[in-house]
């Protein structure tokens, strides 16, 4: 179920960072108490292929988040040990050493459940041992959120596996957003900071129509 529009789900998950010290982090409490936007994004698993090149890009982008008054929270359904045993791996050895942001643990899975976001690809009831199967392989896929500073949601995507985000879109659709708020215009198109935005009426698109799509 999308949740575009909606306020963020109001739970608290464990979390930690290179520190290793584990605390509770509420992205929604976050959002509203810091003012600031929040990026949450989800990969499956510590320990992968496509994974830590993703959190080595967000880590490589975020003084432009700064600037952009955003929090970068990643999150998967791995425990804060494995995340601090990853933590303190060398991207030579496939970790995610230098990376500085929060990093959620969700190996309850509270949250990813509620968000719909988790690879069960089939859920079946074993009569013989009385227990619910699961097929798939009940982590995340990449699921990526944008937050306000009211903790409304206003963007969601979700990635298969293999296929790894452009963190460049994301600062893209943060400045889009920043200038609808400011400004009240809506962006069209491959809008970029910095160019014409249109006003959300019929003579506000036909004039950007005739004057950049001729």
């Amino acid at each position: 179920m999308a949740i575009v529009g909606k306020k963020f789900p109001n739970i608290a998950v464990d979390a930690t960072n290179k520190s290793g010290v584990t605390h509770k982090v509420n992205i929604l409490e976050k959002a509203k108490e810091e003012n600031k936007k929040v990026l949450l994004f989800w990969y499956p698993k510590d320990f992968t292929f496509v994974c830590p090149t993703e959190l080595h890009a967000f880590q490589d982008a975020m003084d432009a988040f700064e600037q952009r008054n955003t929090i970068v929270i990643g999150a998967s359904c791995d425990t804060p040990e494995v995340h601090f045993a990853w933590l303190n791996t060398p991207k030579n050895h496939g970790g995610i050493e230098g990376v500085s942001y929060t990093l959620l643990a969700d190996s309850n899975r509270n949250l990813s459940n509620q968000l719909g976001i988790l690879d069960v690809t089939n859920e079946r009831y074993d009569e013989e041992t009385g227990v619910v199967l699961v097929d798939g392989d009940n982590v995340t896929y990449r699921a990526t959120y944008l937050i306000d500073e009211e903790g409304t949601v206003f963007h969601e995507g979700i990635n298969h596996m293999p296929l790894g985000r452009n963190v460049s879109e994301f600062l893209r659709l943060i400045d889009a957003y920043t200038h609808v708020q400011q400004n009240g215009e809506v962006c069209p198109a491959n809008w970029q900071e910095g160019a014409t935005a249109m006003s959300a009426n019929r003579e506000g698109v036909a004039a950007y129509l005739s004057e950049h799509l001729n």
